[in-house]
């Protein structure tokens, strides 16, 4: 940066600033040093306060360091943090002193440093501060815009010169022009008045087109598997968006630990840009296990085994099994066995084939349950928030009730749309996520031919300043069309109670009942149903949480008409893990007439 009229001063004297002050003033005899002072006359709160950030010495204070090599090197390495700290804000005439026992830290030698160190001072003195006086980037992208702060009259912090430059190349890169680079730069301060003026030039390159795609590191993965699922744009204008999605396709396949688009550092023949994809590969097997408990539900023990290159083209295979209920009093263990094979790429890049088995049994208090599905599909990523699913099933289901056994097979179409804007999937703290499912179906045997429609939304807000504190709200809910309940497979009907919908009623306790002869009462699922769940999170130390919540559920046996409600509400800890939280919730009835009493949960992640 060149200076007219005036030149920066950088003098070192040393500071104390009421704010960072009191850390150091306690602290009599409990460092190398004894006194450590850092003074900002002139500035205000919010300039203190990035200052005191900036600071080596205050971080040293902190940490107790000790050494008098160590805090010189501190104190000299302050006078670079502090006045970038002020460029940062837009102060160019700024005045430091660093002192060690009263000698100007920056004129010690660094291979000479005191035996011992009693007082630390230092003193910024921030000055005026400027603001622009020319603001220019040239040549610009045609009807691109610099961000606003860079303009005449705005204060003119370094930070925005940097964006401003960063921006125009970004414009000039995303319309082709990916060798375009900063050329040269005239930035004069005027001290006199406390002005900057900048101007920065540009060389856009010519506008270069994707050439060929070279990959490297691949071992177990094909690499024309590799190309079909990236994607790769050859021959199309260079995009540094398309180069990313590329990139994306592959990671999100879970083959590889990592993706890298390195662009050749020249261009090629005929305007065009060669792309090297760098690829490590992810280790191809994964096992893993999980288990909840609730106090009236029983253990729930899960458990999958994952290939993720089974065939050599970044295949999928996952292996799922598990078993609920298990020591539960609202009927025996449910169990589950399921296989996935998905295979991205197909029939495109941004979609992915799937085929996949289950087989599984529910034992639960007014019936008992076998079922099987095969289902072949297709899932499709929209956006990076959006994604879409269609299929083709079959399912056979076996059920017996106190009126006998029944067979149910149906084909069926699932159709399913997700909104993923959350955070963190395991631990959201802002954002929102809908999932929409309309399964028609086409009943044989028992079975009658309707449709099946779901929905489960969520929304997370943080406040505070790490967005501690959250508030979470969810709906989910669905109905049956066309078939009636005697028709409908049991897993196609809704319950509400347990740690899915409302938490301190007994699992699946709310149904609906209807007569089936004289002294006959059958127990079963509903055709519609709508849970309303609230959370507020709060942090109560490092790694624990506590958890405020209420649900309630409806459940009825026509579309949404002549149901019944129940509701629950209780507290929640959470042991924040890293990965996801450890969750015990707590809780008891509040409405309703399906259960009394309280019930403990004990999961990992949060409750959704």
């Amino acid at each position: 940066m060149r200076f007219q009229y005036g030149t920066l001063r950088l003098a070192f004297r040393l500071t104390v600033s009421a704010a960072a002050v009191a850390m150091a003033v306690g602290g009599q005899n409990a460092f190398a040093f004894n006194t450590l002072t850092f003074e900002t006359p002139g500035a205000d709160k919010d300039l203190r306060a990035v200052l005191g950030n900036a600071s080596l010495l205050l971080a040293a204070e902190k940490e107790k360091t000790t050494d008098p090599q160590d805090l010189l090197a501190a104190a000299q390495g302050e006078y670079g943090r502090l006045l970038g700290a002020l460029y940062a804000e837009g102060y160019y005439s700024g005045v430091i002193h660093i002192t060690l026992d009263g000698s100007e830290a920056a004129n010690i030698p660094a291979l000479s440093p005191p035996a011992s160190i009693s007082t630390i001072a230092v003193t910024v003195t921030p000055g005026p501060r400027f603001v622009f006086s020319r603001a220019e980037v040239a040549p610009r992208f045609p009807g691109s815009a610099l961000p606003e702060r860079f303009a005449t009259g705005r204060i003119a912090r370094s930070g925005v010169m940097e964006e401003a430059v960063g921006s125009a190349i970004d414009i000039w890169r995303a319309n082709g022009h990916a060798k375009a680079k900063a050329t040269g730069q005239q930035i004069t301060a005027d001290h006199r008045a406390n002005t900057v003026a900048a101007r920065f030039s540009l060389n856009p390159g010519p506008r270069l087109r994707f050439g060929t795609l070279t990959i490297t590191g691949n071992q177990a993965v094909r690499t024309d598997r590799i190309r079909a699922i990236a994607g790769y744009p050859a021959g199309a204008p260079f995009d540094p968006a398309a180069l990313e999605k590329s990139a994306a396709r592959l990671r999100r396949t879970g083959a590889f630990k990592s993706v890298s688009m390195i662009e050749a550092d020249q261009p090629g023949p005929g305007d065009t840009l060669g792309i090297e994809a760098a690829v490590a590969e992810a280790a191809p097997r994964r096992l893993g296990f999980g288990a909840e408990i609730a106090s009236l539900d029983g253990a729930t023990l899960s458990g999958y085994w994952l290939h993720r290159n089974l065939f050599g083209g970044a295949e999928q295979f996952r292996v799922d099994g598990k078993i609920s209920g298990i020591g539960g009093a609202s009927g025996g263990a449910d169990y589950s066995l399921g296989a996935r094979l998905a295979r991205p790429g197909t029939p495109d890049p941004d979609t992915e084939a799937y085929l996949k088995f289950l087989i599984e049994h529910e034992d639960e208090a007014d019936f008992t349950a076998d079922r099987g599905t095969i289902e072949l599909g297709f899932n499709r990523v929209l956006t990076e928030t959006l994604t879409a699913d269609v299929g083709l099933g079959f399912a056979y289901e076996r059920s017996t009730d106190i009126l006998g056994t029944t067979n149910f097979s149906n084909l069926y179409l699932p159709l399913g749309i997700r909104w993923d804007r959350r955070d963190v999937a395991l631990n959201p703290t802002k954002g929102t996520y809908a999932d929409l499912r309309l399964t028609p179906f086409l009943g044989f045997q028992s079975a009658g031919t309707g449709a099946r429609l779901g929905f489960d939304a969520r929304a997370y807000q943080g406040f505070g300043a790490d967005r501690t504190v959250v508030l979470a709200g969810r709906i989910q809910g669905g109905t049956v069309f066309g078939a009636s309940i005697a028709q409908t497979p049991r897993d196609y009907l809704f319950y509400s109670g347990g740690g899915g919908t409302v938490r301190g009623q007994p699992y699946q306790s709310l149904g609906v009942s209807t007569a089936c002869g004289a002294g006959c009462t059958l127990e079963t699922g509903g055709r519609s149903f709508l849970g309303i769940s609230g959370e507020l999170r709060a942090p109560v130390g490092k790694n624990l949480g506590l958890v405020g919540f209420a649900d309630a559920g409806y459940v009825s046996a026509g579309n949404f008409t002549a149901g019944e409600w129940h509701s629950g509400a209780g507290l929640g800890l959470r042991y924040n893990t890293g990965i996801g939280p450890i969750r015990l919730d707590v809780a008891a009835p509040v409405g309703g007439k399906t259960g009394n009493g309280v019930q403990v949960y004990v999961g990992i992640g949060q409750a959704f």
